[in-house]
């Protein structure tokens, strides 16, 4: 099987439980609930996407036949004089990676030392093996996935309650606020809720705060 990648590159996580922790991301090629294309973000089931995921000519993006071929070049990104007691991580996110994600790839990665991550919009039954599973469902959505270690909701969305996810089977419960025009307007109503509601953390973007991808 080939993957379609549109980018990897080497950061500090920026959201939820993990948020700070060096990490390789790659990010797949397409999703299932936005084409991604601008002219059809109005028929998005995801309409609030801020994310490139189309094609594969972004940074250390391509078409990997193979993935012992893909490991190898996240691999590549994480430095090669970190201390051994910093354990790699790489994050596989998207647009939507349980479209190309799979066992194969999953058993390349922890060969080549890696603890994954795993970003996901929880439509789609991820494969076994997977270390770190954050969530992060849509509003009117065929959710399936309702497990993992954090459940991360973007606030505030039309039709979709916080308190509806609340008895379900995860470590931690985040609430992030929506980018956007509202964005000042969404970080307090998201602050008040979870002060109003302290079964949920407080997320935030600190990627685009601290100025780093």
């Amino acid at each position: 099987m080939s993957y379609f990648v549109k980018e990897i590159f080497y950061t500090l996580q920026g959201e939820g439980a993990n948020a700070g922790r060096p990490a390789v991301f790659c990010r797949f090629t397409g999703c299932n609930l936005w084409s991604g294309r601008k002219s059809e973000r109005s028929l998005a089931q995801c309409p609030f996407c801020d994310t490139d995921f189309v094609g594969t000519d972004g940074i250390g993006g391509g078409i990997f036949p193979d993935p012992e071929c893909l490991a190898a070049s996240v691999n590549s990104y994480w430095p090669n004089d970190a201390s051994p007691a910093a354990l790699k991580f790489v994050v596989c996110t998207g647009g939507e990676p349980l479209l190309q994600l799979d066992s194969a790839l999953i058993s390349a990665l922890h060969r080549a030392g890696f603890q994954i991550g795993l970003e996901t919009n929880g439509t789609r039954i991820p494969p076994t093996g997977i270390d770190w599973i954050c969530v992060s469902p849509k509003a009117r959505t065929e959710w399936a996935l309702r497990a993992g270690h954090e459940l991360k909701i973007v606030y505030p969305q039309k039709d979709l309650d916080p308190k509806s996810f609340e008895h379900l089977d995860f470590r931690y419960f985040f609430l992030q606020p929506m980018d956007g025009p509202h964005l000042q307007a969404n970080v307090k109503a998201t602050v008040d809720y979870c002060l109003a509601n302290p079964r949920w953390r407080l997320s935030l973007q600190l990627h685009k705060i601290v100025g780093i991808r």
